[in-house]
């Protein structure tokens, strides 16, 4: 599922569920225990990574449309309550972003401090609209964090997937870099920033993050009902449906 990988002072927690690292309840059940487990170790710096070519290719649609509704509604609330683990980290998080971010994957990396990610073919993007599912504000805060309000409503409404260019263009991510060099990039960029001085670099990152974890740190009061009605429309299970089906006449 996954392989925590120690840089000194840097805990890797590395996404490894074959064949595109889709998120079901054990994978995010497992990353927020790593998660819990490297900070508790006193890892003062945390980056999550994917494998060459896939950071993430967003939840596992095809067992979650096979799942009744309370294994639907323990998932998505185990999605949002991992998300909030990642806002509410007390050590800085870096999003290693090694190949596709689409939905859930894209969801992960906006709740990390930066974001890296590999040169080339590609893309990242909350593209739930285009399947059916509607993004909720506590998820396009994040996005309208780094993008701006105008560029996210125009990336949220289309369900845009932009290449790593142009999310590098749009502030969607901070840097880009090529595929073999996203987790040496990431390391750099929080040995960087670990070298300051701990009380000031936290208590003035918990400042300007504050307006994020505000809406993220009460798990109870974020809309995963509302979300869980949504994921049930006849809209958008038809269509979802219809995505499954695409896949596999791929595969």
């Amino acid at each position: 599922m996954l392989e925590v990988i120690q840089h000194d002072a840097i805990a890797e927690i590395q996404l490894v569920r074959p064949p595109v690292n889709a998120l079901n309840l054990e994978l995010l059940q497992t990353l927020r225990s790593a998660l819990a487990g490297a900070i508790d170790g006193g890892a003062r710096g945390i980056v999550l990574s994917g494998v060459p070519g896939m950071f993430s290719a967003g939840v596992d649609v095809p067992a979650l449309l096979r799942a009744d509704r309370d294994s639907v509604y323990a998932f998505w609330h185990e999605f949002f309550v991992t998300a909030s683990a990642l806002v509410c980290s007390p050590v800085p998080v870096v999003a290693a972003i090694t190949g596709h971010s689409p939905a859930g994957g894209a969801v992960l990396a906006l709740m990390c401090d930066y974001r890296v990610m590999a040169q080339g073919p590609y893309k990242i993007g909350l593209n739930e609209v285009q399947v059916g599912l509607i993004v909720p504000d506590c998820i396009q805060l994040a996005l309208r964090r780094v993008v701006g309000a105008y560029r996210a409503e125009r990336l949220l409404v289309a369900g845009a997937m932009i290449d790593a260019q142009e999310a590098l263009a749009c502030g969607f991510v901070d840097e880009t870099t090529g595929i073999d060099q996203v987790v040496t990039r990431a390391c750099v960029w929080l040995d960087e920033l670990l070298a300051r001085p701990p009380h000031s670099l936290l208590a003035t990152r918990r400042i300007a993050r504050a307006d994020l974890i505000d809406v993220w740190a009460d798990v109870n009061a974020l809309p995963i009902a509302d979300f869980v009605e949504g994921f049930y429309h006849p809209q958008a299970q038809a269509t979802l449906q219809a995505l499954v089906a695409r896949l596999g006449k791929k595969g």
